[in-house]
């Protein structure tokens, strides 16, 4: 018993209940009591009062059922049916109308009642036993006239009951969004999201023959069958037989089957069932006070019209109904001689007679996928546009009132380099585009990535895992229930880092993501670590061996380690390009359809210029979902902005030959419509994984909206190379896979595809299309590879007279419908000038260098063209003095060439004029980074310094043949081209590829800690454990590269006086070098034959 009562105590503890919304409520009972003194206040004759009062309330509804009774008895003695056909045998009964409700199929006779009851009348009083009414049939018969209509009466009285109800039912309240659920049901946001679907009820009403029962058929078996919902009809066949066999013809009788049908089509409803009624329900208040209910219940109601004229039912006339009513036969007859009140608002209006059934069906198909009807997650996209992966619009921007504090919090972070690819990656995260992952993928998300193409996700906590994503993978406890939903994720999003920055970071709980040019662009919160298993990304990434492959490249030359985390943008990604207009948010592009009126979006994405092919597959693309009913489909034309591989077009190019595609408009075969389109970059990288990758392309357009995706042959793909193991310089996928594979893939949900289809030109009218078999003989081909080799040509417009035979290589001409004028004019000028560095092969950040105001550039800064020089001397290298005027040996000037957390090598070019600060360069020519992690310090040279390949070392290695280099330890960024005045603390010397290379160490006198650190140990008191990780730095950093590893001389450093002292003998021979001392440059090292050493300082003009 002790535990039964515990467990009934804990159940009413859990549920809740609610009066039932009745007519009559608690508030006018007290009311009515109090104006007549009847309230109850613990005497005995004031409860009496009480009682009195609810005796008088409920005195109608007993005199109800005290009438019904007199009724069955006056039915009763009224005769057999056959008496009354004796009494009138020529009369015939006309057939009376019962179509006003599609409960009863088939108009008959009105049936006459058998009232023959042979019983007693007598009454039985008991307590507690029903009263019991008998007849008797030697009684005389009543001839009662008010009592003839019995159909009114019962609807009389069914009206008066209902208005009766008694005010004191309880029922069970929903409980809301996370409470316990022990005793009550679920609430709905929960039961639709775990459902997969929104409950929602269409009544369908019009005149008969409409179509409702053809129409709700032909819906429900698209939405079971095609898209697994769940769906019921009620209509006449499931509803006469059981709960309305009891109803007439009446309109009380009508009435009250709309108004059960109603309760029926709410419960299924709110239960998460798409509830299809087909109903005439001719009467409007009766369909209101459906619709009201549902309303009351926050639940979707649609009251779709089928509005058809009369003429054409009566052509129609599936039952001969309307026959009979021409002929008399038939009275009462609802649309013809008894009313129908057509909805003067109703959320659909279909027109069957003007459309075919599938056309009518899909109609309100899209109404439903519209609306959101057709998944269970809450609407967070426009109308007609598909939510998200994982039902939430991902915006990590950090909110503008809180942009200063999570800056100001960054600064004290430890830091993180990333790539240029990385930072696209940032982006694709930050705005939404890979939703619902909210940072860097952590190694359980990259599992399942890898190994299904997909994630779970559990948005609304349905099982407990909504953060599943987002916590500390746990290889060792598993959740009980796994999360339910899978969404698409093919490609792994991961951010590389080093033991260095591993090292550096342990135990943070946020890091600060800083770029290779040196701006700290995010925070990543909680970072996990874990091993970069390279070969097993590649290998299920990709399927394919090949070493060559420029994204495997990348891959193999990241760091040995990946940091999974959140992140949190600190700003607006932005390139400065002159392209930053065209980049957007996937919220904001969500936003842009929605102000064109789009009810659906098809994505086109482009790594190559539009010609009028493309543009003949976009428009046709949009007829054919016009042709399915859509109104104002939008084309989103999506040039890819990420990371491309160096033979792709330039981003540049493409997308301002887009330009002139758009600004042509419908005007050319080439052109687009600007009113129905919007063009949005991309910005993800391409990593040419064929099949695998284009899942990723398709999903992330509907991150934005999209619910097509156009997808041509061999989608992300490309050839392999000369070292690709099975297929070298070919194709590394089958043409077909990606299409096919997209098309199945586990993770795409209801996104459709549009295929590509083969285009021609038709010289008879200058125009792209399909080719005409019967006319073969009007259409060209025109490739790829000839477009490249007619635009590297400079191919001028042909004559309009073209056959089949024409060579339009040996003619140099394009035809005039081929691509816009002024389209083709930048696709020439790019192929003639390929080489050329003004292009923009894709999203890279353009940042002005942070140089001290005495000086000068030219070129982009991240090129190798990038030029940085002094206003005030001539020379970097040769004319800035060593210290400035006045200083002990001890203080030395820093010419500063990479400033704190810049990543870019810059360096004094020996061998220029001026030797200006520029880029060193890679192998391939390619400019040069540190990519170890992200530099601790400022980084330069001393000027007037040189290290003497001819000078060797104890251990036998010569210098470096550069200036000394210094790294200064403050926490202040210095300006590229600075001099600063720094005080020496130390050095290492680093053994660097047979060379000796000294690292001066210092501290910008105008430091913060200047006046703290004197030497290397008052460093490590103040900034501890920063030798180590200066040691581990100048060992390692080329590894990041694929070189070895550097050695130091040894692990202690040089003390501050040893360190003058090198900083000394370097002074000293850079004078040797230039000739301070007679020396000749012959008696010198052939290596310094090429140094500039022209400035006033050092040899004039006399190397």
């Amino acid at each position: 018993m002790p535990n039964l009562k515990k467990r009934r105590n804990f159940l009413f503890s859990m549920a809740k209940y609610a009066y039932a919304p009745l007519s009559i409520d608690e508030d006018r009972r007290r009311r009515s009591n109090q104006s007549s003194g009847g309230h109850y206040d613990g005497d005995p004759s004031s409860q009496a009062g009480n009682e009195d009062h609810l005796v008088h309330e409920r005195m109608p509804l007993c005199v109800g059922f005290c009438v019904l009774l007199a009724i069955i008895y006056v039915l009763s003695r009224t005769g057999s049916q056959d008496a009354l056909e004796q009494q009138h045998p020529q009369q015939q009964q006309p057939l009376v109308s019962n179509n006003n409700n599609e409960n009863y199929s088939n108009s008959q006779p009105i049936p006459q009642t058998n009232t023959n009851f042979q019983s007693n009348t007598n009454v039985n009083h008991a307590a507690d036993t029903p009263a019991v009414i008998t007849s008797d049939s030697s009684k005389t018969e009543c001839n009662c006239p008010d009592l003839q209509n019995t159909d009114e009466l019962i609807g009389k009285l069914r009206e008066k009951a209902l208005a009766n109800s008694p005010p004191h039912i309880i029922e069970c309240a929903k409980a809301e969004r996370g409470e316990s659920q022990e005793a009550c049901h679920l609430p709905t946001q929960d039961r639709f999201a775990a459902l997969g679907q929104k409950g929602a009820t269409l009544w369908m009403t019009g005149c008969s023959g409409a179509g409702k029962t053809t129409i709700a058929t032909a819906l429900e078996d698209k939405l079971v069958k095609h898209y697994g919902k769940h769906v019921y009809r009620l209509d006449g066949d499931n509803l006469r037989t059981g709960i309305n066999r009891d109803l007439g013809f009446s309109k009380a009788d009508r009435a009250e089957s709309v108004r059960r049908t109603g309760e029926l089509a709410t419960l299924f409803t709110d239960s998460g069932v798409i509830t299809l009624v087909g109903l005439i329900s001719p009467y409007q208040a009766d369909r209101d006070a459906v619709r009201k209910r549902h309303e009351e219940q926050g639940l979707p109601f649609y009251e779709v019209f089928l509005d058809v004229p009369i003429e054409e039912l009566e052509k129609r006339d599936p039952k001969g109904q309307y026959a009979n009513v021409a002929a008399g036969k038939l009275k009462h007859f609802t649309c013809i001689d008894d009313p129908y009140e057509a909805p003067p608002n109703p959320e659909i209006v279909v027109k069957t007679h003007e459309q075919e059934i599938e056309d009518s069906v899909n109609q309100l198909f899209r109404r439903l996928e519209r609306d959101g009807i057709l998944f269970g997650a809450p609407k967070v996209s426009p109308p007609g546009l598909p939510n998200p992966d994982g039902d939430v619009v991902v915006d990590l921007h950090v909110p503008l009132e809180l942009k200063a504090e999570r800056k100001a919090e960054a600064e004290t972070l430890p830091k993180v380099r990333i790539t240029d690819i990385e930072l696209n990656w940032l982006q694709t995260i930050g705005e939404g585009w890979a939703s619902p992952l909210k940072g860097f993928m952590r190694e359980g998300t990259l599992l399942e990535t890898l190994h299904f193409n997909s994630i779970l996700t559990d948005p609304f906590n349905l099982t407990g895992n909504a953060l599943r994503l987002e916590r500390q993978t746990d290889f060792d406890n598993f959740p009980e229930h796994p999360a339910a939903n899978r969404v698409s994720m093919s490609v792994p999003i991961t951010l590389a880092c080093t033991s260095f920055t591993r090292d550096a970071i342990k135990g943070a709980q946020s890091v600060a993501l800083v770029t290779q040019m040196g701006q700290t662009v995010a925070i990543l919160r909680d970072p996990e670590v874990y091993e970069n298993r390279k070969e097993e990304i590649v290998a299920r990434m990709f399927g394919v061996i090949d070493n060559d492959h420029p994204y495997i490249k990348h891959i193999y030359a990241g760091g040995d380690y990946l940091i999974g985390g959140e992140i949190e943008l600190l700003d607006r990604i932005r390139y400065n390009d002159g392209l930053d207009k065209w980049r957007k948010t996937a919220k904001e592009l969500m936003q842009e359809f929605q102000e064109k009126g789009a009810d659906t979006v098809y994505a086109f994405q482009t790594r190559n210029p539009t010609h009028a092919g493309h543009a003949y597959l976009m428009r046709s693309a949009g007829e054919d979902l016009r042709k399915k009913g859509y109104q104002k489909p939008v084309l989103w034309l999506s040039p890819l902005g990420g990371w491309t591989k160096a033979d792709d077009v330039p981003l540049d190019v493409r997308v301002k030959q887009h330009e002139e595609v758009l600004a042509a408009g419908v005007g050319h075969p080439g052109g687009l419509d600007p009113a129905t389109t919007v063009m949005a970059i991309w910005p993800s990288p391409m990593v040419y994984a064929g099949p695998t990758e284009v899942q990723f392309h398709a999903k992330s357009r509907r991150s934005a909206g999209a619910s097509y995706f156009v997808v041509g042959r061999d989608p992300a793909g490309m050839k392999g190379s000369p070292n690709a193991v099975a297929h070298p310089d070919n194709d590394l996928y089958d043409g077909n896979h990606g299409r096919y594979v997209l098309q199945n893939s586990p993770g795409i949900g209801d996104m459709q595809m549009l295929s590509f289809v083969k285009v021609m030109y038709d010289i008879t009218d200058n125009v792209m299309k399909e080719p005409d078999p019967a006319r073969a003989q009007d259409f060209i081909s025109i490739s790829g590879s000839k477009m490249r080799l007619l635009a590297r040509n400079g191919a001028h417009p042909c004559d309009s007279h073209l056959s089949q035979n024409t060579d339009l290589v040996e003619q140099n001409c394009v035809p005039s419908g081929f691509m816009v004028p002024k389209g083709w004019d930048m696709v020439v000028d790019y192929y003639k000038n390929i080489d050329s560095t003004r292009w923009t092969p894709w999203s890279r950040p353009n940042v002005e260098p942070p140089a001290d105001p005495l000086t000068k550039h030219e070129g982009k800064f991240g090129t190798t063209n990038f030029i940085l020089s002094r206003t005030d001397y001539e020379s970097l290298w040769h004319d800035i003095p060593i210290r400035p005027t006045g200083k002990p040996d001890t203080i030395i000037n820093m010419v500063t060439e990479i400033p704190l957390h810049f990543s870019p090598k810059m360096e004094i070019m020996k061998e220029k004029p001026g030797n200006y600060i520029s880029q060193d360069s890679n192998k391939d020519g390619s400019p040069r980074y540190y990519n170890y992690g992200v530099p601790f310090f400022n980084y330069g040279a001393i000027p007037q310094t040189w290290e003497d390949p001819n000078v060797r070392s104890p251990e036998g290695y010569g210098g470096d043949n550069d200036p000394l280099d210094v790294l200064e330890m403050g926490s202040s960024q210095l300006q590229m081209g600075s001099i600063t005045p720094c005080r020496i603390l130390g050095s290492l010397e680093l053994i660097d590829e047979g060379e000796t290379d000294h690292k001066i160490l210092c501290i910008a006198l105008n430091d913060k800690d200047a006046n703290q650190i004197h030497n290397l140990e008052d460093l490590e008191r103040i900034k501890p454990g920063h030798m180590e990780r200066l040691k581990d730095w100048m060992k390692r950093y080329k590894t990041a590269d694929g070189k070895p590893e550097n050695a130091l001389a040894s692990e202690i450093p040089k003390t501050v006086e040893q360190a003058s002292k090198v900083v000394a003998e370097t002074h000293l021979r850079w004078r040797s070098l230039c000739g301070h001392d007679n020396t000749r440059l012959s008696e010198l090292s052939p290596k310094v034959e090429k140094f500039w050493l022209g400035s006033a300082e050092c040899r004039g003009g006399d190397n």
